[in-house]
């Protein structure tokens, strides 16, 4: 048959979907059906921020469900989701509480002990991968020091798309691109480090070998008893969102902007040294053995939280009126650590204004405008950053995920960066992940391949940048805002 059918199952910090991806091999026409969304939200147990995994799991298999319902025989399924959280499990493969989440306060403080004891830059050297307190090398840490009665009972810890994996399949998989967000996998050899495992207190027999994207992990039965291969894709969804972006050449900059926004660019070789380690570079892995060289940037977050304190649902008329809204009144640094789940976003926001002798946003608008500006000259800086470490400028920008679609960001990006910007996919992570499953069936050649289709088939938009005075005006104080914060780094 010529038609493939991939059911991408993309879980984000924030929401989930499960996406039908059809690919005519004759034709090359590759669109995308959504089956079901569900809102991924934190729960509280022993007080503690964890992640309701058996709902999840719940409505994975009621989308897979409704699809055999439907007619539908996948070729395949594929798992994405955020990274360095975990799932333990016991000697009987049963789970042992619900995963802590990343946002949880339980690791501040365990980073700097880790530069402490081990040493900053052996610890780069070994990983090459960025300083953020909630990386699994310090999740774990907190978690042998706080519950060592877990610890004998523990048999394998799986990351989250790994644990989906396993419920559905029965098998253990530890997949590389998501292995490489932990902070635990040694750079050079591709395995896990075991000194590293070691300084946690875990066992680092809790970990397989990590395995490349495009392994067939085991099958998935149906109730009607159809088998269908679950394949392990770049299981980290940017991974897949990169996958996914039409990058044209070498000097493209890509930025995968949702609740998280991470901005780099595509490298054969990671990139460790004093300037990388200086600027908190993380090398992290991608498809076909490319290194993701990024930064992490907050991101939507911000507004995500301050819509859902104030009760907004109409983001589009919330862009329109922030547009309006007088350009760099209010500056905020977005990676400041205090925003990464503050108990008032708008209270925070208003706050960190304040204290550095900025108006007040009081209105939705002027927060929208203040985040939105904010992050376009955060955005810059990074760029900066990236180019100086890898010592060449960038001409273009690729945005891509749900952050694309606003047109606003868009253009404020362009102009704050000085280079065009062009925005597209929506649902990166989601094609990548269907890219992935393609390539392992040998639908597709490879990556490059895979963005050939994807700019064929999918909208693409470009901001040129625009003369802005508040913005040059402004990059001077922006500057200082990122030297006088403390960020989520070491």
């Amino acid at each position: 048959m010529s038609l493939q059918n991939c059911v991408a199952i993309d879980m984000g910090a924030s929401s989930g979907r499960v996406m039908l991806g059809r690919f005519d091999l004759q034709s090359g026409k590759l669109a995308l059906e959504e089956v079901a969304r569900c809102v991924n939200s934190l729960v509280v147990r022993e007080e503690r921020q964890c992640w309701d995994v058996d709902a999840l799991e719940k409505f994975i298999l009621a989308s897979l469900d409704k699809l055999i319902q439907q007619g539908i025989a996948p070729d395949s399924i594929g798992i994405d989701t955020w990274g360095v959280d975990y799932v333990l499990l016991n000697k009987q493969g049963e789970r042992i509480g619900l995963p802590v989440s990343y946002r949880d306060d339980r690791t501040w403080g365990v980073m700097q002990k880790a530069c402490a004891d081990l040493g900053r830059e052996a610890i780069y050297q070994r990983t090459a991968i960025q300083f953020l307190p909630f990386n699994t090398l310090y999740q774990l840490r907190a978690l042998c020091e706080s519950q060592p009665e877990w610890l004998n009972d523990v048999r394998h810890a799986l990351l989250i798309p790994d644990y989906f994996h396993y419920r559905l399949t029965g098998k253990l998989n530890w997949e590389y691109t998501n292995a490489t967000t932990t902070q635990l996998l040694n750079s050079q050899s591709g395995e896990w480090d075991n000194a590293l495992l070691e300084w946690t207190g875990a066992n680092p027999a809790w970990f397989g070998k990590p395995t490349a994207p495009g392994v067939k992990i085991g099958d998935w039965k149906a109730s009607t008893g159809l088998s269908v291969p679950v394949i392990a894709v770049a299981t980290h969804d940017t991974a897949s969102a990169v996958l996914a972006a039409p990058l044209t050449t070498d000097n493209v900059a890509w930025l995968s902007s949702g609740t998280w926004s991470l901005m780099g660019f595509e490298s054969l070789q990671p990139y460790n040294d004093a300037a990388a380690l200086a600027a908190n570079i993380t090398n992290e892995g991608g498809a076909e053995g490319r290194y993701r060289v990024l930064k992490n940037i907050m991101g939507l977050w911000l507004l995500q939280r301050v819509c859902r304190e104030l009760a907004i649902d109409d983001l589009p008329a919330l862009v329109r009126e922030a547009e309006a809204q007088p350009a760099c009144r209010s500056l905020i640094n977005p990676n400041d650590e205090r925003f990464i789940n503050p108990v008032n976003m708008v209270r925070e926001i208003q706050d960190a204004c304040a204290g550095q002798g900025m108006p007040t946003p009081a209105t939705a608008a002027a927060l929208a405008r203040c985040i939105f500006d904010s992050l376009a000259l955060y955005y810059r800086f990074v760029l900066e950053e990236l180019a100086a470490v890898r010592g060449a400028p960038f001409s273009q920008l690729h945005i891509v995920g749900g952050g694309c679609q606003n047109p606003l960001l868009n253009q404020l990006c362009a102009n704050a960066c000085g280079i065009p910007v062009v925005a597209g996919p929506v649902e990166a992570s989601t094609l990548g992940n269907i890219g992935s499953q393609l390539i392992a069936h040998g639908s597709v050649r490879d990556v490059t391949h895979f963005r050939q289709l994807v700019t064929q088939n999918f909208p693409l938009n470009t901001f040129i940048p625009q003369a802005s005075d508040a913005y040059s005006r402004s990059w001077a104080l922006f500057q200082s805002l990122t030297h006088s914060v403390k960020e989520l780094c070491v």
